[in-house]
């Protein structure tokens, strides 16, 4: 009987075929790990772009509801807070605030309820806007 002679020093055949078999998987645990910072960075873009969509709403609440507060002072009537108030509950937001100011315009701030994703972020992300409407009695030069 012959003796077989197994080479295990450096270099030789048989050296590339046991790393490879080390090596198995590895590819799969990277692949993974790659999946899971893409999804969790989409994740985080998506909550983003709802806080901005959920500001770019309370902006307009609070601009149609100053609009509507101001709309009487065309025909020299006092401010309408009732109409302003129904105006943001039509855009889901909520009249925190409506008054009228000293130079005529009236003040309107709204706030809206954050959305599914935008509620991510706790405390930060319940957007609310002020905005200002009114006659412009005098030009300033």
């Amino acid at each position: 009987m012959r003796a077989r002679r197994e080479v295990r020093s450096g270099g030789g055949a048989g050296t590339g075929a046991a790393a490879a078999c080390r090596e198995t998987g590895s590819a799969t645990v990277l692949t993974m790990a790659t999946i899971g910072v893409l999804a969790m960075m989409l994740g985080a873009a998506i909550a983003v772009v709802s806080v901005v969509r959920d500001v770019h709403r309370a902006r307009a609440a609070a601009d149609l509801a100053a609009l509507a507060a101001a709309a009487p002072a065309l025909r020299g009537a006092a401010i309408d807070c009732a109409a302003a108030r129904d105006v943001a509950a039509r855009n889901d937001a909520v009249l925190r605030s409506c008054r009228a100011l000293p130079d005529g315009s009236v003040e309107t701030w709204v706030a809206r309820s954050p959305s599914m994703w935008g509620g991510w972020f706790g405390q930060l992300a319940h957007p609310s806007a002020r905005a200002r409407a009114g006659l412009v009695l005098e030009a300033k030069r």
